[in-house]
């Protein structure tokens, strides 16, 4: 095994426990009223290593922590949640990792991070009318109901948040982690 291939897995494995870690220590409602829809920061861990490395990388991370999360911090959501929180934010990081490789730059990163919320956002409708509905017993009228004041509302802040703070800490945190080389003039990560 190579040194670069030993501070990669080295700096996944961080990653995932700094996102372990965030989810456990913030944690708060967003949604007046949908307490139980709780704001973690859990995915910047996620997305800043699928910046850094790439989207497999980013989905290698989300496999991760979504099963350790769904068997510490949110244990009772079970393998729902496991599954649930895979797919969303495995969309997020998918669609942000895609498009930050094609187009590596600020522009890139913004593009990426606002597509792959609206692409989490999108996703989380047919998953809530699925899982939260067959899985959790929760009647269909009233998952439809919550669909335009609770959970699209809650999944484009969450995501929001989660790309504005990742928009700021990525640079200088591959910075600060010297996983960034200087090639042709431009900042490059390693892929």
């Amino acid at each position: 095994m190579n040194k670069m291939t030993q501070k990669k897995l080295v700096t996944m494995a961080m990653l995932a426990g700094l996102s372990i870690v965030l989810m456990y220590l913030v944690r708060f409602p967003l949604i007046p009223g949908a307490s139980f829809l709780e704001y973690d920061m859990a995915d910047v861990p996620i997305l800043i290593g699928t910046f850094l490395f790439g989207p497999v990388s980013g989905i290698i991370l989300t496999a991760v922590v979504s099963v350790i999360q769904g068997v510490t911090v949110s244990a009772a959501s079970g393998w729902i949640g496991i599954v649930m929180h895979f797919i969303a934010t495995g969309t997020f990081v998918l669609v942000a990792g895609l498009l930050y490789r094609w187009m590596r730059s600020r522009k890139g990163a913004a593009i990426g991070l606002i597509s792959g919320s609206l692409s989490m956002m999108a996703i989380m409708i047919p998953l809530n009318l699925v899982f939260t509905v067959f899985f959790l017993g929760v009647p269909t009228e009233t998952v439809v109901a919550m669909l335009i004041p609770v959970i699209i509302p809650f999944n484009l802040i969450k995501a929001g948040i989660n790309s504005v703070l990742t928009f700021f800490v990525y640079k200088p945190v591959s910075k600060v982690m010297k996983l960034e080389k200087k090639e042709e003039g431009m900042l490059k990560e390693p892929r």
